[in-house]
This record gives C-alpha cells, structure tokens and sequence, in this order.
C-alpha cells in the first residue's frame, strides 16, 4: 500500500494543499489506466453475484448454492450458483451475505508461488449450519473459473478480484480510498459440508488452482492449515 503524508493538525496548509493536488493528479491514470497484456477485466467490472474475493480472513466472497438446501453439485447448472460474502466484503444487494461465524477456524495466505505468480487464498473449518444454502451431510463440490463447460468456468465467467493497487489519502480528516481492483486470472473452490471444511485460492498461474482434484478433497487441491475440521 501507497499511503501519502498525513498532515497533523499543526501540519502547513500547504502541505494539505500538496497531498490534494497529487491525489487528484493520480485520477487520471487510475480512471483511464488500461489493464496489462493478458490480464482479465477489473474485478469491478463483474457481475456482484458472479465473482469471488479473497483479500483477508475477513473480507471475502465465495459461490454458493443459489437456492436453500441445495448440495453442491446438484448446484452446478446455470442460475444454479450465487455470490455469498463476508459482511465486510458484501457490496451489492445481488449477493448473498455469509453469517459472521461461517468459518470456525480459517488461515488466510497470499504471495508469490513457486512458479513466480500471485495467490490468495482460505483454508479452514466452516459451521454449514449456520448458512440454509447448504446440506450439512453433503459431501460437498468444487466451483472454479477456468472448468465447466468450454473452460469458460462454473459458474460461467466467475472470476476473482483482489486489490493490486490501494492509494490512501487524508484530506481534512476525511479518508478517501481508491482501489484499483484486477482479476485474477484463475480460482478453484471447495465446499465441503459433510466434512465441516472449505477451501478456496486465487491465482495467476493455472497450475496454483488445479481443477482435475475436483473429488479428492481441500487438502489436496490447496495446501493450507485445515486444523481438525472434524
């Protein structure tokens, strides 16, 4: 994170006056900046009920069953699937909202993988009882972005944002945040009920998200702390 010089109480106007001027210079290139070669559209750009965020242990948003009591893979078919937040990640009325215990224990990791690209991701335990989306004897299933039919994902053209770039400025003691959000070009998810446990990664480089492990459970598809689930 970029943060600009905060100005005391005490500061100069001047120097008010400078982090101003220099936060308003930066709107240009972040309002008309284009997305590098080969990167996916901005996470803003999607629909709120068809994308996944993983920014921290508490600010994410997965796909879920649509429609109450549904298991997993009997969600999987066109308007079958929804966005399910956090509540601090929920910004749209289209998504669903995670109750704030969803997660007994959860481990959230992000960096640079072995294969020199970025990841984000959630290991954990979950309480299913706790969100009516789902079947608590379900042996659960796998959503992600580059499976499905065509590799076009499932759901279809889900995708996952994080923020790359936040700028911070205080300007007469209010905050203003802009965030540059971009997809990552790549997630796999898994829900699995029946064993009290959830898993989810972003990332850059198809191989971090393996999508042929789709029945062989959260351990196997993403490395993580998984604590005793059971």
């Amino acid at each position: 994170m970029f943060k600009l010089l905060d100005p005391s109480a005490s500061a100069l106007p001047s120097m008010r006056s400078l982090n101003l001027a220099f936060f308003l210079s930066l709107l240009p290139v972040i309002i008309f900046a284009k997305p590098a070669v080969g990167a996916n559209e901005l996470g803003a750009r999607q629909k709120p009920d068809n994308i996944v965020i993983v920014n921290d242990a508490n600010n994410f948003c997965m796909i879920m069953p649509r429609y109450a009591h549904t298991n997993i893979g009997d969600s999987e078919y066109t308007g079958g699937m929804k966005t399910y937040c956090s509540p601090a990640a929920h910004s749209s009325p289209d998504q669903g909202q995670l109750p704030p215990d969803f997660w007994s224990n959860v481990e959230f990791r992000s960096g640079i993988s072995s294969r020199n690209a970025r990841y984000a991701q959630l290991t954990g335990c979950i309480r299913p009882e706790t969100l009516d989306r789902l079947n608590t004897n379900d042996g659960g299933g796998q959503y992600d972005s580059s499976g499905g039919a065509g590799g076009a994902g499932n759901p279809a053209g889900s995708k996952c944002s994080g923020c790359v770039l936040c700028i911070l400025s205080e300007f007469e003691k209010n905050f203003i945040m802009i965030a540059f959000l971009l997809s990552y070009k790549h997630y796999v998810e898994l829900v699995e009920p029946g064993d009290k446990r959830a898993c989810i990664k972003c990332c850059d480089n198809y191989d971090d998200c393996p999508l042929h492990l789709d029945t062989s459970g959260c351990p196997k598809v993403i490395k993580g702390n998984y604590f005793n689930c059971s």
